[in-house]
């Protein structure tokens, strides 16, 4: 009983060691180019949906960086609670700087943060990531006005536009053309940051940086990335 004992204490012991030992190489082996960080995400997305989590150990994590932060990409996504980005993307604390604002829209605080989160503090991708069926899309598309809600609406007029210029049939019924003006929204995102911040687009013509966008599925779980530069010959539903 005594020799069995030993062994399953034995087990637990290097059990704990493994994980350990697991954890801090996924922190030491963080992702050092943009290219290995837009991969990082994609594949914690392929954990998540598969199910396959990392197993974070948020004790270790909190351990790891209550002295300091080294996260590797700024997040900027809709309010939608079903889009969580730590989450989707599997994940864990001090990865992600995330900035989340209904209907995933710009302004110049949200360019400020991701300023500080790349060119502070080093992180080398920037995600502008929309999702299927959003309600803040939905409302822009109606038109609809409702105190500061508005003012956030009227940013995403001019992905409707675009798409209702495109499609004569629209119709705001449709999920389906509903997530084309997210899609359209998120590309005109991209370009927005670009434009208005010398900093972010400074750092991506020196390729320290990448700014790219995506689009969450509710439905599915499955980030896609899209083309890191604006469509500008139409908005044909790719993902």
């Amino acid at each position: 009983m005594a020799q069995k004992n030993s062994i399953k204490i034995l087990s637990v012991l290097i059990l704990s060691m493994f994980v350990s030992s697991a954890h801090a190489g996924r922190q030491t082996k963080a992702p050092q180019t943009p290219q290995e960080e837009l991969m990082a995400l994609k594949e914690g997305n392929e954990r998540f949906m598969s199910g396959e989590k990392a197993g974070h150990d948020f004790h270790y994590q909190i351990n790891k960086t209550k002295d300091g932060q080294k996260p590797y990409a700024v997040i900027l996504s809709c309010l939608d609670s079903r889009v969580p980005p730590e989450i989707v993307f599997d994940q864990g604390i001090g990865e992600l700087f995330v900035a989340r604002v209904a209907g995933n829209v710009e302004n110049d605080d949200i360019l400020g943060s991701m300023e500080f989160g790349t060119a502070v503090m080093g992180a080398k991708l920037v995600v502008v990531m929309g999702h299927t069926k959003c309600g803040a899309i939905k409302g822009a598309c109606q038109n609809v006005k409702l105190g500061h809600l508005t003012g956030v609406l009227d940013k995403i007029q001019p992905a409707v536009a675009q798409v209702k210029k495109s499609n004569p049939k629209f119709n705001t019924e449709s999920y389906d053309d509903l997530d084309h003006v997210s899609q359209a929204h998120v590309m005109l995102t991209v370009e927005e940051i670009r434009k208005k911040s010398k900093i972010i687009r400074d750092l991506e013509a020196q390729n320290k940086i990448r700014l790219v966008g995506a689009m969450y599925d509710i439905s599915t779980g499955k980030v896609t990335f899209l083309d890191d530069v604006a469509s500008k010959s139409g908005v044909a539903k790719n993902w």
